[in-house]
């Protein structure tokens, strides 16, 4: 008679796939507040508990079988710890009289085999392999899990909302507390292509507008670039109507003028201008000294 698994053992397993199980084809741990998953752990305790149970049963009554040397072994081995015998059962080598009775009878080279049983290790996670990969493969074929598309939409859409809750509920930035950031600066530059590109050209080069990458501004009312350009984003040109105030006619938010003034302020602080020999515009105004 062979050691059995402890009934706790048995419950961890189960417990373990059922947590997997759902975890595939829920996709996410909100069933853990779910009463049909608690309800499904309190049937599986159960049934490990009735068929330990019955197991003892039966080992009672094979045990009633045995001879006194018979019973005297297994009672050896049944008061040796579970997870001892699991590690002598990995690791623990025949000694010379146990591997003459596994010793195969045949050679080559004077090399002999033996007749060795794989492993229990081994081969609980070779079934544990093959029972995860039928879940995964089931779970695969009739639900989203694991398919990068479904995926890639319910996050986005989570992501979205977020932005959109934290857009709600955060004030635009004012000229008083924006401040430049470099992550603001490839939004500002989407902005910037859907509403100045058309008269500063792409990167700012200028165009019907006048060049930004230069360190000459027609206008000048803040002390540092990135303030300026917000002020003028948001308030418009006095001297050129073409520029409006996208801000007060809101066409563009705090936030927008914010990153929009992060772009200008990368291209023409952080970058070479762009000269007229490069297809620059030419100098607008007077040039400016920046506060830092």
């Amino acid at each position: 008679m062979k050691q059995r698994t402890p009934v706790y053992i048995t419950i961890l397993v189960i417990l373990t796939i059922l947590f997997i199980v759902y975890y595939m084809f829920v996709q996410d741990s909100s069933f853990m507040s779910s009463p049909y998953f608690w309800g499904t752990v309190v049937i599986a305790v159960i049934l490990s508990m009735i068929h330990s149970a019955i197991g003892d049963l039966i080992e009672n009554d094979q045990f009633k079988k045995l001879t006194a040397e018979g019973k005297t072994e297994y009672l050896a081995v049944k008061q040796k710890p579970y997870f001892k015998g699991l590690y002598e059962s990995a690791f623990k080598k025949q000694s010379v009289t146990e591997e003459k009775d596994i010793l195969i009878d045949h050679g080559f080279d004077g090399i002999m085999e033996l007749d060795n049983q794989l492993p229990k290790w081994w081969l609980g996670l070779f079934w544990f392999g093959v029972a995860y990969c039928v879940v995964y493969m089931i779970s695969y074929w009739t639900t989203d899990f694991a398919h990068q598309g479904p995926e890639y939409d319910r996050e986005y859409i989570a992501q979205t909302a977020s932005i959109d809750e934290y857009m709600k509920n955060t004030p635009p930035p004012t000229i008083e507390n924006a401040a430049f950031s470099p992550d603001n600066i490839a939004a500002g530059e989407e902005v910037f292509k859907t509403n100045c590109v058309s008269c500063h050209s792409d990167g700012g080069k200028g165009g019907i507008g006048p060049n930004l990458t230069d360190n000459n501004w027609i206008n000048q009312p803040e002390k540092t670039l990135f303030k300026n350009v917000f002020h003028v984003v948001e308030n418009g040109s006095p001297n050129n109507p073409a520029m409006q105030a996208f801000g007060k006619n809101g066409v563009l938010t705090g936030f927008d003028i914010q990153n929009v003034a992060a772009y200008v302020y990368h291209i023409n602080q952080e970058q070479s201008p762009i000269t007229p020999a490069q297809g620059g515009a030419a100098p607008q105004g007077t040039t400016a000294n920046w506060e830092k």
